[in-house]
């Protein structure tokens, strides 16, 4: 699984404590971390929380990456701007628990953490723990087993709702803001991460249209 990390501008200074924490945990069961910025708080592309959504919006419809961890500072407005778009289910997770019940009940593809509020001491061991039961068993299974057949009826009925209430991407793309939409795709690696991964020829046509 390629497993891509964004930050928004307000937690950029933690992007090396939260890649650190992810890739101890994931590389060892075999998955890839492509840490897509802020790599600090003073980078030239600053990304804001709906950015985010932007962005990983693009990476996992045209499946640059299979997952993307992100926050901000409560995770909340992450959350809410990842949701905003086509192909990303994304729970707003606080803790191993939320992890774990995410991953195994929602089978999302995406997660807001808080990086402000209640990271204190023990921040970067939370992280581990969270990244551990996010992906220590397959997602979808769910939880608890015997609940395991409605939740994915459940799950299947909102991939197919979600089908029918979302535009397709490249028209939102090209129609949002386009300067919201550059700034967006304006991190230091994304060309360079983005096309070398990059499954989905429509969508990496729109975003080289939108970067010329």
């Amino acid at each position: 699984m390629r497993i891509a990390l964004i930050n928004e501008n307000s937690q950029a200074a933690k992007n090396a404590i939260i890649e650190a924490a992810l890739k101890k945990v994931v590389e060892p069961m075999g998955h890839v971390v492509v840490n897509y910025g802020m790599y600090k708080a003073d980078d030239a592309a600053q990304l804001t929380y709906v950015q985010n959504g932007i962005l990983a919006a693009v990476l996992l419809n045209s499946k640059a990456a299979d997952y993307v961890i992100t926050g901000c500072g409560t995770g909340e407005g992450a959350m809410l701007a990842l949701n905003s778009f086509p192909g990303v289910i994304c729970g707003h997770v606080e803790d191993p628990l939320d992890a774990y019940t995410f991953a195994q009940i929602n089978d999302g593809n995406a997660i807001a953490i808080p990086f402000a509020k209640g990271f204190g001491w023990g921040g970067d061991l939370n992280l581990e723990y969270i990244f551990e039961k996010l992906f220590c068993e397959e997602s979808g299974q769910g939880y608890p087993r015997e609940r395991a057949v409605p939740e994915k009826r459940n799950k299947k009925i909102l991939d197919e709702v979600k089908l029918v209430t979302y535009k397709d991407l490249c028209f939102i793309l090209e129609n949002l803001d386009r300067e919201l939409v550059k700034g967006a795709l304006a991190g230091e690696h994304f060309s360079e991460y983005f096309f070398r991964d990059c499954k989905d020829a429509k969508i990496a046509e729109t975003v080289k249209k939108i970067l010329a």
